[in-house]
Order: C-alpha cells, then sequence, then structure tokens
C-alpha cells in the first residue's frame, strides 16, 4: 500500500528513480540527476497510477511515493 501524503505538505526524496516525469500537461521524462536524494518539495496533488505532482527548485515532477517521505516538523521547546 502507498503512503498518502497530505496536499500542501513537505516531502523529502529519499531515492531516485531511473528517470522523472515533469508534472505539465504533456509530461516528459528527464534524467533522475534534475533532482537529488534529500532535496524537499511541497506536494501539489495525487495523480493517477500511484503518482504525486511535487513542486522542487527546478520545476514540479511526477514521483511515486516509494521515492518520497513526508518531512515532519519536530520542534523542541526552548528551556
Amino acid at each position: 500500500m502507498s503512503e498518502e501524503f497530505a496536499i500542501g505538505s513537505k516531502v523529502r526524496v529519499v531515492a531516485l528513480p531511473n528517470y522523472v516525469k515533469t508534472a505539465e500537461p504533456m509530461p516528459m521524462l528527464r534524467p533522475p540527476d534534475i533532482i537529488h536524494v534529500g532535496e524537499e518539495g511541497i506536494v501539489l496533488d495525487r495523480r493517477p497510477g500511484g503518482y504525486w505532482g511535487i513542486r522542487f527548485a527546478n520545476g514540479a515532477f511526477l514521483l511515486d511515493s516509494q521515492y518520497i517521505e513526508s518531512v515532519e516538523t519536530h520542534t523542541q521547546p526552548e528551556a
């Protein structure tokens, strides 16, 4: 079962696929080095086929949930 993410939440790339698809009306395949492991992006939407539209600094791309994880912000109370 694939992980669910809230629209507008931050996610981090944990692995790179063999190629990435752009999140455009007519998606194009791009080399995987356009994004990097550890790069953070914002979830734009859920697409058919289990893909997530994610906005990164270099553009918006479609990634399967196995390549991303949620970024949880843990704030430490100041003493």
